[in-house]
């Protein structure tokens, strides 16, 4: 079988089955297990898949540069926002984290909510000035453009005075083995920095990251309350999920 075949193969597996797992494949091929794994390493490198031990998971589409993300999944991305944006209650002090979905509860919170919204993203923080009871907090430090979010020592110190009621938070992918992950290291720290903030914390994830992976984990599984995902209640990854005990919002 010639390598170029060798790589469809296992991105129609990948497809298939939500996960490649190497031993497998070369045992049903006949291969060496280095050979899969250097298969594995050219997809990645092409950004078509995300290498874990033992094999391969579903790249995550979230990982995109900021512009290309606001027109992927734009309703699902809604869902999840409009059930998020139910859990700020009046009076409550929440952290907002940034990113597309995150952008999407900042516009679907009630006019007029008095509350207090802590966020690291300009962008929620600018769709927030038409909301007059809301009082808003910018986490400042260097921007992380991918994202629009701030990030860095600065950022980190300012996150570690804040004492909110929930955080709600961005991924980009969530997977039972994997996790909750995201793209860049130091962006997972500021997540996790803030998760530690919050007496609560949930994550926002709509269906295109359900069963994806990226390289860095955020926070474990079980930190969270909820993920709030308008993935099928059937996709394997939420019944893998269900199984671990994880609390999942249907939306």
């Amino acid at each position: 079988m010639l390598a170029a075949e060798r790589r469809d193969l296992l991105l129609a597996r990948l497809e298939r089955d939500g996960k490649v797992v190497a031993k497998d494949v070369a045992a049903e091929l006949g291969l060496s297990e280095d050979s899969v794994r250097r298969d594995l390493r050219d997809l990645a490198a092409a950004g078509l898949c995300q290498r874990v031990y033992g094999g391969a998971l579903p790249v995550s589409p979230a990982v995109a540069d900021y512009a290309t993300r606001t027109t992927v999944s734009p309703e699902g991305k809604a869902r999840v926002a409009a059930h998020a944006a139910g859990l700020v209650r009046p009076g409550s002090t929440v952290v907002l984290d940034g990113g597309t979905t995150a952008l999407a509860v900042a516009t679907a919170l009630p006019r007029d909510l008095d509350a207090t919204i802590v966020t690291h993203s300009p962008t929620v923080a600018a769709a927030l000035v038409d909301h007059p009871t809301v009082d808003v907090y910018v986490i400042g430090g260097r921007l992380f453009k991918h994202s629009a979010v701030t990030s860095g020592a600065a950022a980190a110190e300012a996150a570690e005075r804040v004492n909110a009621d929930l955080f709600l938070l961005g991924v980009t992918g969530v997977h039972q083995d994997t996790g909750l992950t995201t793209g860049d290291a130091d962006e997972a720290a500021m997540k996790r920095l803030l998760s530690r903030r919050a007496a609560d914390t949930y994550a926002l994830a709509s269906a295109e990251k359900i069963g994806a992976a990226s390289p860095f984990e955020v926070v474990p599984l079980g930190a969270v309350a909820g993920i709030i995902t308008d993935a099928p209640a059937g996709h394997p990854t939420l019944t893998a999920l269900a199984a671990l005990a994880v609390p999942v919002i249907h939306v």
